[in-house]
């Protein structure tokens, strides 16, 4: 029995030390695929919804492709900031300032994405709440990894 509380305790001590790294290159992963497939028309199943959301959001200032090859350009620093660890505090700093964009369709245009039962785009924003929690977690760990230091 000792020998499986033992067993328990490293598989614990393994995780603690690699789960967050784990969860940082597997969003990174996430981000940078879902950034590829928008550079190519028509590949990304939220390709609509993004010219829908960033036109709203910018009054009609960025639209079509535009706003689609801007959120690719972003979803892919993301994902090779998170994959590679470099410049980590940036690449999480767009993250959260892309999650504005990413979850606004579910104020702007909830009666569309939920017209009784969720549609595909529905769902699609959804799943981004899991992957907020994901960037939460990342952040966490990379904040006190190197904690902002105030200058008096």
């Amino acid at each position: 029995m000792n020998a499986l509380i033992h067993k328990g305790d490293r598989i614990a001590g393994v995780l603690g030390r690699h789960s967050v790294d784990i969860l940082r290159v597997s969003l990174g992963l996430i981000f940078l695929g879902f950034g590829v497939l928008k550079f190519f028309p028509s590949a990304s199943p939220a390709e609509a919804l993004v010219m829908r959301t960033i036109d709203t959001l910018t009054l009609g200032i960025i639209d079509g492709r535009n706003a689609v090859l801007l959120t690719a350009l972003m979803e892919c620093f993301i994902g090779l900031t998170l994959v590679t660890g470099k410049f980590l505090r940036t690449g999480l700093l767009v993250l959260g300032l892309s999650l504005v964009g990413i979850m606004s369709p579910l104020v702007l245009f909830f009666g569309d994405l939920f017209p009784g039962t969720p549609t595909l785009e529905a769902q699609y924003v959804l799943k981004d709440i899991v992957l907020a929690a994901a960037g939460l977690v990342i952040a966490a760990k990379a904040l006190a990894a190197s904690p902002l230091r105030l200058r008096a």
